[in-house]
């Protein structure tokens, strides 16, 4: 019996290839052979040396895909960079001369290296570029205030439920949050207002020693800190220190799914975070801004006593007689209501916190520069307030 060829055998008759070839002439184009990953190299070279005949841009009348043979996706994506995406994209889905597996392929790659990128935005003046600004801005700014007012009205309402049932009071936390934000701020606040006080001091000094006034400086010192710097740099000071630090643990926890945690034993966050800090807040900033008033007029008496020889038993004697104590109760009046929106905000915004390190910070920034705005312009709107009504 004699042996077949070894080229006669089926195994090996299957793994004859024909490299792929295109053939250029006149307006018609033959595609045949194999465009598999082995001849790559090979059909790079000869797609190469027909770029001088034919660009995607040519005028082509037929196509003949009837000799293309084997197919993989290494060949399909030269065949698309060849004929262009849309031009093979057609030819593939009319399919008359393809096999059906072959035309799905060439379709599928079309469409992954097809240019799907978006129309470039149309060209606007700055004025309307202005006011579309503008107009986002101030959708952002109605959002912020939508999420403040409504997370206020959910802490209020969780503080309401809380007080007839002192089994909920969470005692140690507010203790210790008082701990954090007020005696640990003790001494920033006092050497601030301090340095402060002397300053204005100075100041009132060099504008009223034109006049011949400067015994006035005293009653300057002590208005000023009274009414407004003493509560007013507290608050500040509050802000960029604990509003931040509030962001930052409750947004940590938030990272780490704590809070879902929280949630799953049946707690509110609002309750276990957000009460104590808020109520310890509520009572550290009244007594910083009294800590504050003393520590400025103090820095005040210090000037007056070294440059303008005003000693502290006539400035007091002055205050004693020319100050009046309805200024210190407006100033003390405005600390809680300053400290219930630092401490509102910090929290507000830890809640906000998606799950990366980069949004803890966006947030924490968020925080104090929001706390400052709102300290300044509930100060502002008091000022008019007390203004109007002779306080």
């Amino acid at each position: 019996m004699t042996r077949p060829a070894k080229e006669d055998h089926p195994i090996f008759a299957a793994s004859t290839t024909t490299p792929g070839s295109v053939v250029f002439a006149g307006d018609s184009l033959a595609i045949s052979g194999d465009w598999t990953l082995t001849d790559h190299q090979h059909l790079k070279r000869t797609l190469a040396s027909l770029d001088s005949q034919f660009s995607p841009g040519t005028a082509i009348a037929e196509v003949d895909l009837a000799g293309l043979g084997r197919l993989d996706t290494a060949g399909a994506s030269l065949l698309v960079s060849f004929l262009g995406p849309e031009r093979l994209h057609r030819l593939a889905s009319e399919g008359r001369d393809l096999a059906r597996e072959k035309s799905a392929l060439l379709l599928a790659v079309c469409e992954a290296m097809m240019d799907r990128t978006e129309p470039a935005p149309p060209r606007v003046s700055f004025l309307t570029g202005l006011l579309a600004e503008t107009g986002q801005r101030t959708e952002n700014i109605v959002g912020l205030l939508k999420d403040l007012n409504g997370f206020i009205g959910q802490t209020l309402g969780t503080l309401f439920w809380i007080l007839p049932r002192p089994w909920r009071w969470r005692i140690t936390p507010f203790i210790a949050a008082i701990q954090e934000t007020g005696l640990n701020a003790l001494p920033i606040v006092a050497l601030l207002t301090f340095l402060v006080g002397a300053v204005v001091a100075f100041l009132g000094a060099t504008v009223l020693q034109s006049f011949g006034a400067t015994i006035y400086t005293v009653n300057l010192v002590t208005f000023s800190f009274l009414r407004e710097f003493g509560v007013l740099l507290a608050a500040i000071l509050l802000a960029g220190r604990t509003a931040s630090a509030f962001t930052a643990h409750i947004g940590a926890m938030k990272v780490n799914e704590e809070l879902d945690a929280i949630r799953t034993l049946g707690l509110s966050p609002i309750e276990l975070l957000v009460i104590p800090r808020v109520l310890a807040m509520m009572v550290s900033l009244p007594i910083l801004a009294f800590v504050g008033m003393i520590s400025g007029i103090a820095g005040g008496a210090t000037v007056c006593a070294l440059a303008l020889d005003i000693y502290l038993t006539q400035f007091l004697a002055i205050i004693e007689r020319s100050i009046e104590v309805r200024h210190f109760l407006v100033g003390l009046g405005k600390a809680p209501l300053f400290a219930f929106i630092i401490a509102v905000i910090g929290c507000l915004e830890g809640f906000k916190v998606s799950g990366s390190a980069q949004s803890v910070g966006e947030h924490t920034t968020s925080s104090v520069v929001q706390s400052i705005f709102m300290v300044i312009l509930l100060d502002s709107i008091a000022a008019m307030f007390f203004m109007e009504m002779g306080w």
